[in-house]
Order: C-alpha cells, then sequence, then structure tokens
C-alpha cells in the first residue's frame, strides 16, 4: 500500500494533535411533578452533585410535568433506551409489586424508620424486585407521610374514625384500610374533594401536610390529626442501556451520588413538614394520635389478601423483621 505526500503528512500531523475529549453524557429525568415541587427540588440537588462529581462527563437534564410523555411510557422507555431516567412514586407498582409495601398503614412512624428499611435486607428485595425490567432503583428519596381532615372532631384511636366519610384515592388498598379502621371510605377525585368539603357529602380526607396547605383545605376542614398512615418515597430509577453506555467509573458515580441525595432528601421533607405543619397551626386544630393504637388496629391488614397477594408474603415479613415489628 503506497501513500501520497499529503496522505503521509495528515497521518504524521494525527500524532501531535491533542486527544479530542468525549462528548458528555446527556442525562435526561422526567418527573410528573411540576416546577418548584419537592421533586424539582431533589433534581436540581441529584444535578448539581452529580455534575459536580463529574465534571465536563455528564450533563443533567430535568424535564418536569411529564415534558418527556406520560410517566408510564417513560417508565417503559427506560428498558428500551428510548429514555434515560425517572423520578417516579405510585407508578412503579405496576412495574415491581413489592414497592406497593409502601400501601400498608401505619408501617413507618418516623423518616428514620423509612431510611432503617431502605439499609436493610428488606429494602434489597425490593430493589431486587426490579432486575430483569431494564431498569435499576438508583435510590429511594422523600415524598411524605399523609394526614387526616376532617371537620367532625379530632382524631385520636381508631374508635374516632367511626362512622366518619373519608375520602380516599381510588385505590383498593386505601379504601380497605379505612373502612377496617371504621371510617366509611369513599373514593373521589382528587378535583371533587374541596366542592364535597364544603357541601358536607364527605367529612374529611387523606393527604400530606403540603397538599392541606396549597390546596387550601384547611379552609373547609376544622382538624388535622397526624396521622402518619402510609408513607411514599419517591423512586429514582434509571434504566439499563443508558447505564451501560457510561463508562465504569462514571456508572459507578450516578448511582452513589443519587444515594447521597437520599438523607438530604428525608432531612428537606422533615423540615418542610415541620415549617407547613407550624404555618397551618393558626388555620385548622393539629393533634397527635396514639400511633400504637392505630398500627395495631391495621395489623390484621397485613394478612389480607387485597395486600398480601401485591406486595408478597416475603416482602411483608422481611419488612417487618427490618423494622423490629412483631
Amino acid at each position: 500500500m503506497t501513500f501520497s505526500r499529503t496522505q503521509l503528512f495528515a497521518v504524521a500531523s494525527a500524532a501531535f494533535l491533542p486527544a479530542v475529549a468525549s462528548a458528555e453524557a446527556v442525562m435526561q429525568i422526567n418527573s410528573s411533578l411540576p416546577e418548584g415541587s419537592f421533586a424539582h427540588v431533589f433534581l436540581l440537588e441529584y444535578e448539581q452533585r452529580l455534575e459536580a462529581a463529574a465534571p465536563g462527563e455528564i450533563d443533567v437534564q430535568i424535564f418536569m410535568s411529564n415534558t418527556l410523555g406520560k410517566e408510564e411510557d417513560v417508565l417503559q422507555g427506560l428498558g428500551f433506551g428510548t429514555h434515560q431516567a425517572s423520578l417516579s412514586a405510585s407508578a412503579v407498582a405496576q412495574i415491581n409489586t413489592r414497592t406497593s409495601i409502601f400501601d400498608l398503614p401505619y408501617l413507618f412512624e418516623d423518616r428514620a424508620a423509612v431510611q432503617t428499611f431502605i439499609d436493610s435486607p428488606a429494602g434489597k428485595m425490593l430493589a431486587d424486585g426490579f432486575n430483569g425490567t431494564g431498569m435499576v432503583l438508583a435510590a429511594m428519596w422523600d415524598n411524605g407521610f399523609r394526614q387526616i381532615t376532617n371537620n367532625v372532631r379530632p382524631i385520636v384511636t381508631p374508635a374516632d374514625l367511626d362512622g366518619l366519610k373519608i375520602r380516599t384515592p381510588t385505590n383498593r388498598q386505601r379504601v380497605e384500610m379505612f373502612n377496617t379502621l371504621g371510617a366509611n371510605a369513599t373514593p373521589l377525585s382528587f378535583g371533587e374533594v374541596y366542592s364535597a368539603l364544603d357541601q358536607g357529602t364527605i367529612d374529611g380526607q387523606e393527604n400530606p401536610a403540603n397538599v392541606v396547605d396549597t390546596a387550601k383545605l384547611f379552609e373547609v376542614q376544622d382538624y388535622m390529626s397526624l396521622s402518619n398512615h402510609v408513607y411514599l418515597p419517591t423512586f429514582l430509577m434509571i434504566g439499563e442501556p443508558f447505564l451501560a453506555s457510561l463508562d465504569d467509573e462514571l456508572r459507578a458515580t450516578v448511582i452513589s451520588v443519587a444515594q447521597e441525595v437520599a438523607p438530604w432528601s428525608f432531612a428537606w421533607g422533615e423540615t418542610t413538614d415541620a415549617e407547613t405543619i407550624a404555618a397551618l397551626s393558626d388555620r385548622i386544630a393539629i393533634n397527635e394520635i396514639d400511633f400504637a393504637a392505630f398500627q395495631s388496629a391495621a395489623a390484621p391488614l397485613y394478612e389480607s389478601p387485597t395486600f398480601v397477594d401485591v406486595i408478597g408474603a416475603d416482602m411483608i415479613a422481611a419488612t417487618k423483621t427490618a423494622l423490629g415489628i412483631e
């Protein structure tokens, strides 16, 4: 094979050129929640930390309000490689039913218990439930506890729920939970809740404190009981095709930084909850509940087919062991 003088010069010159830097990996993260939400706060923190930990190697791009598509479609796209990552909540239960463990009532007394679960064999069992789905659970971040509000009386023990019409989401587990505790569970779309409370069609509802605040439910409710009856985290899911496209070091950094954000998110959530509840205290009567009494009353649900058939008896047993629940 012979080379012209021009070709030889080009080859020789190339040897002295600096290596071209590889292009940044682009990591697009979808969330169904809007800008300014807690999810947006968490993702901005993750973006800042990850890009600082791997400067010039990765470009994190955040898309709120399902800009990249419906949440379920984005989750499915993680395995196909059409999407990179998603910060999701209850939607992941359609992919990994073990995540429905968070539908069990009075399982987590506080955020410290949630973190104990995450770091336990039960937390690993939940994460392993995503094996074969084309996605990886990078970390679980905060979301919040749900509280009970109503217009009749403070809720301190399960007996205080007797006969109350409490709005729930159209969720079989939540409906059975409130009926078991003595309330009259009334599934209703959230858009109808304010007017139903105002008109007295229902007595109360259950949502995180920030919803009571932002939806102005305190205008049509007299009592808020800090029941903490259900806790749901957010799940940072990353597609396996995207992770496979990264070198080993960057892949490890993407996961490790996500896990570093977790305790920060829980601290942020706890502080924000306290601030919101304090701000609401002048607008609605707030009380604590007898957590042990509610936990005892909810115990039969841990053996109910509505829960067990979905979550798995092994997942429930492992979680109870991790949390020291008999």
